[in-house]
């Protein structure tokens, strides 16, 4: 398989071969998040859950972030997306302060965050008509049926929610997520409460799309090795709290990509078990914490 060619700058990874992502980067930062730090109030005094957070992403990258339950992974992304701020730094799409939710970033949530008494075909024309009153109902319309088949649902429009699978359901919510043309893709565990099988389609579905569409994605995962298929670089996080990005790893594996050829590369497991090491050696968690 033919690798990417990237300058190694700390010893552990340099040893071990595995590529780590630069500070500086060849193309221009699209998505910034500058020292940000986040602290929240509570009856002990300040809780302090990011502290210092910098990360440029760019355009039409694919990044996985990973870490421990409790590292601000989650809480990172709602001030991507603009349902949280910093308390103090600042995030930048474009060069532009987020400073509240907009169509220009979608989330898609581990629990699907469907309407039930809306039929996929509904939920999805609903994000579309909120995004576009001014269009014709006709181009709405086919805008929806354009994604429910890029997905795979163009035969299921007219089933609500309680008469789909969870693999169907969130290819509902993608299809709606990316129906709005989003300059940013935000993925919040979305395949965490599938099936393996279901997961590994929904994967394989997911990086077809982004293949055809190139928006830039941001995505929490827990799961190694769908970061490894997925991403361009893996963000590792540091434990909470006064969590901090710890390590970017790139992935160097070439696209478009093959599961199998991919998990026959002797590299892939250089990186799996350096990311590993990272989360449960030198970041274990500490449940007394």
């Amino acid at each position: 398989m033919q690798n990417r060619s990237f300058k190694v700058t700390n010893p552990t990874m340099q040893r071990l071969g595995v590529p780590l992502a630069t500070a500086t980067s060849n193309r221009k930062p699209y998505l910034q998040i500058q020292d940000v730090t986040k602290v929240y109030p509570t009856k002990n005094g300040p809780f302090t859950v990011l502290d210092g957070v910098n990360l440029n992403v760019g355009e039409g990258e694919f990044i996985c972030v990973i870490g421990h339950s409790g590292c601000g992974k989650s809480t990172l992304l709602n001030m991507v997306s603009g349902f949280n701020s910093p308390t103090s730094g600042q995030v930048l799409l474009e060069g532009k302060p987020i400073t509240k939710p907009g169509p220009d970033r979608m989330v898609v949530f581990q629990n699907y965050a469907l309407l039930p008494w809306r039929t996929a075909f509904e939920n999805i024309y609903l994000a579309v008509n909120a995004v576009h009153p001014s269009k014709p109902e006709a181009e709405k319309s086919a805008i929806v049926r354009e994604h429910l088949a890029m997905v795979g649902l163009g035969d299921a429009m007219d089933k609500k929610p309680t008469q789909m699978s969870g693999g169907m359901r969130q290819r509902v919510s993608i299809a709606r997520a990316l129906a709005i043309r989003p300059k940013v893709l935000i993925l919040d565990e979305p395949f965490g409460a599938l099936d393996a099988i279901t997961k590994e389609e929904l994967q394989e579905e997911l990086l077809k799309i982004w293949n055809e569409n190139r928006c830039t994605v941001l995505m929490i995962t827990h799961d190694i090795d769908e970061a490894l298929f997925l991403a361009d670089k893996l963000v590792m996080m540091t434990n909470g709290p006064h969590a901090k990005i710890g390590e970017v790893m790139e992935i160097p594996f070439s696209r478009p990509r093959d599961r199998a050829r991919i998990m026959e590369d002797p590299q892939y497991y250089k990186l799996r078990n350096y990311a590993l090491d990272f989360l449960f050696n030198r970041y274990a968690h500490d449940d007394v914490g």
